[in-house]
């Protein structure tokens, strides 16, 4: 990331820059052999130096880009941040049908939204900072760097001898060889967070998964026009049908232009226009615009590294791992975007501390035994945990669903989000939670419920217990204990009860 041009180096960015990358930063001598060699500052590589040092250990940690990863510097962060404004503009939207009436149109200051996304992220900065990792007693080396044997690293012409070692160089946004697209330019979350200080006109965005679906939204919301493509036939192509049914509703309504199920042929250069061909039901069709987002994915940062001389295997979709977090060099292991499916930072976060516990202390912790939850923080949220029905069904194991609607708490209805709703599986007969999705404005702060639920072994009979606020939007998930706890009424238990209450009265 450190070859893209970082526009415009105002107090925010030179802050934020000051933290992440300092220009005048002086590497240490390399001192001895260390317990945990970290490579990659991303959240990933930052859990694993802080939790090593803090139990004693004597770390070297690499970065050759900013530290923070993609979390701070491009994902996260700042898209967050920026979304955080898109919700703004939505709100004020809606805002006639609560008797609300803003006079004329709703104009937003691009300028000002990226400002204040530089100025977020130029403060949290300081919390991955090299300064304060330095200052915790880990030897902080920025550059680049590779590995010159099993148990060696080479950086800036110095040798980091080390007894164990973790990889957490992350990932990159991905690229598909569209004919033309590289010739025409085009954008990534990168270039986005690094670069863009003007508010496209018309944007393409190709790739309608969760990045996609993100940023088409706040685009459209800020004043694009925006066209969104995908060669699958609904957004968010992996997630719960009914969810993304929603949100793709949602995106209509914002006036974006959807073209799902299309394969893009060529871009073209056409005057100061980049003209997308693409074929939609077999015919051939094409849109100007003036800017494209590519969000297709990520691919992993394992290119520079000599992995073939520390004899880490690694493949297209990252390093090669064990369920224990190990390589096939059994004292180097590998946490995050470069070796995972599930590129979150929370999952980077669970990962990094599994990775401390087996390198350090001869742990077996287990990355399978994980319950990973998920959010894509469109308006309205999808938020996921656990198994799928598909995943359910491929594993064999009979499932039981319920559901309720926001629509359906009076929450919901007060605050006028009534798209949305709680789906609940569990194992046939029981009450044992195997999965959930969340659809709603607060899905992401709802979803942890479930999810603790699944950690501890409480099923829907515990949640059914549990006392909500009324009125808030979590009772949906009450509601779906409510329902599967109606279902234990069999005709035997209602004939039961009623001969009882009969003889009592």
């Amino acid at each position: 990331m450190t070859d893209i041009q970082i526009a415009p180096l105002d107090q925010h960015n030179e802050e934020w820059i000051s933290q992440a990358h300092p220009p005048d930063w002086q590497n240490p001598t390399a001192n001895g052999r260390y317990n945990l060699l970290v490579i990659g500052g991303g959240s990933a590589g930052l859990v694993c130096a802080a939790g090593a040092v803090g139990v004693g250990a004597k770390v070297a940690l690499v970065e050759k880009s900013y530290l923070g990863g993609d979390c701070l510097n491009v994902g996260c962060v700042p898209s967050k941040t920026i979304l955080r404004t898109a919700r703004a503009v939505g709100d004020i939207r809606r805002a006639a049908a609560f008797g609300v009436h803003v006079p004329g149109n709703v104009t937003v200051d691009f300028g000002a939204v990226m400002g204040r996304m530089r100025q977020v992220r130029a403060n949290i900065s300081h919390h991955d900072s090299a300064y304060r990792f330095r200052d915790l007693g880990i030897d902080v080396f920025l550059g680049d760097g590779q590995f010159t044997g099993a148990d060696t690293f080479e950086i800036d012409g110095k040798t980091i001898h080390f007894k164990k070692a973790v990889i957490a160089t992350g990932s990159r946004p991905a690229f598909i060889p569209i004919p033309g697209l590289a010739e025409a330019g085009y954008l990534t979350n990168e270039s986005i967070f690094f670069q863009l200080t003007d508010l496209p006109p018309r944007l393409a965005v190709i790739g309608a998964g969760p990045i996609g679906a993100e940023l088409a939204q706040a685009f459209r919301r800020f004043g694009s026009e925006v066209t969104l493509f995908d060669i699958l036939p609904q957004v968010l192509g992996r997630e719960d049908e009914e969810a993304a049914a929603v949100v793709q509703r949602a995106l209509v309504e914002d006036g974006i232009d959807l073209r799902l199920g299309v394969t893009i042929k060529e871009v073209v250069k056409q005057g100061g226009d980049k003209v997308v061909r693409f074929v939609e039901a077999g015919v051939e069709r094409e849109t100007a615009v003036t800017d494209i987002l590519l969000a297709v994915g990520r691919a992993p940062n394992v290119e520079g590294l000599n992995l073939e001389a520390a004899h880490v295997a690694y493949h297209k979709k990252g390093i090669q791992v064990n369920d224990h977090l190990q390589t096939t060099n059994t004292n180097i292991f590998a946490a995050g975007d470069v070796c995972l499916p599930y590129q979150f930072t929370h999952t980077a976060d669970a990962a990094a501390r599994i990775v401390v516990q087996n390198a350090l202390f001869l742990g077996r912790k287990k990355f399978s035994d994980l319950t990973i939850p998920w959010v894509t923080y469109t308006d309205p949220e999808v938020a996921h945990v656990g198994l799928y029905p598909r995943d359910a069904a491929a594993q064999n194991i009979p499932i039981d669903t319920y559901t309720v609607y926001l629509k359906d708490t009076d929450r919901g209805r007060a605050d006028g989000e009534e798209e949305g709703f709680a789906k609940v599986h569990v194992k046939k007969g029981t009450d044992k939670i195997l999965g959930a999705t969340i659809v709603g404005p607060h899905a992401g702060e709802m979803i942890s419920e479930v999810t603790l639920a699944m950690v501890t072994g409480a099923g829907l009979g515990t949640l059914n217990q549990v006392i909500h606020p009324y009125p808030t939007q979590a009772e949906a998930i009450r509601k779906t204990a409510d329902a599967w706890n109606r279902t234990r009424l069999t005709p035997t238990v209602a004939g039961l009860f009623d001969r009882w209450l009969t003889w009592t009265r």
